[in-house]
């Protein structure tokens, strides 16, 4: 389902639900970053998605990064809450989603790389050449707290 994503913007239209989802940040032995180029906003993302009821929140880590890049993963910590209300994600079925997202540390513990419906490009990514990627603010700000290693995760 295509999304609009609005970020700092006073146009942005209301919220009207709340989904907590989840982004792991993983790397391999080498040190790179596992990126998305997501299909339905034609942005890199870490992997990552919807909690489902039913599941632990790290199952969904496991399931979601397992489900958009074909990589197993165990969770090794946790990055950050992110719950900005100035960014709203706006879909095509009228829904206008506050962002709430849980970002992860993970390891990569089996698999291989494959697409899905949601990653329309999967690959293993050097921090250094993150910058050439079309990355939006709002994950940026979760990549580089998951790359510098902060002792206490970020609230905010």
């Amino acid at each position: 389902m295509p999304r609009r994503d609005y970020f700092n913007d006073a146009n942005a239209p209301k919220a009207n639900s709340v989904v907590p989802s989840v982004v792991a940040a993983v790397r391999n032995q080498r040190g790179e970053l596992l990126m998305i180029h997501r299909t339905d906003n034609n942005l890199w993302a870490l992997p990552g998605g919807g909690h489902d009821v039913g599941e632990s929140i790290s199952d969904t880590v496991v399931r979601e990064v397992r489900e958009e890049t074909g990589i197993e993963v165990e969770v090794a910590g946790l990055v950050g809450l992110y719950t900005n209300p100035r960014h709203v994600m706006a879909y095509d079925d009228g829904e206008v989603r506050q962002q709430f997202s849980i970002c992860f540390m993970a390891r990569p513990v089996g698999g291989e790389l494959a697409t899905s419906t949601e990653s329309r490009e999967v690959r293993w990514v050097d921090p250094s050449h993150l910058d050439e990627l079309n990355i939006h603010p709002s994950m940026r700000l979760r990549i580089d707290h998951a790359l510098a290693g902060q002792a206490t995760p970020y609230v905010g």
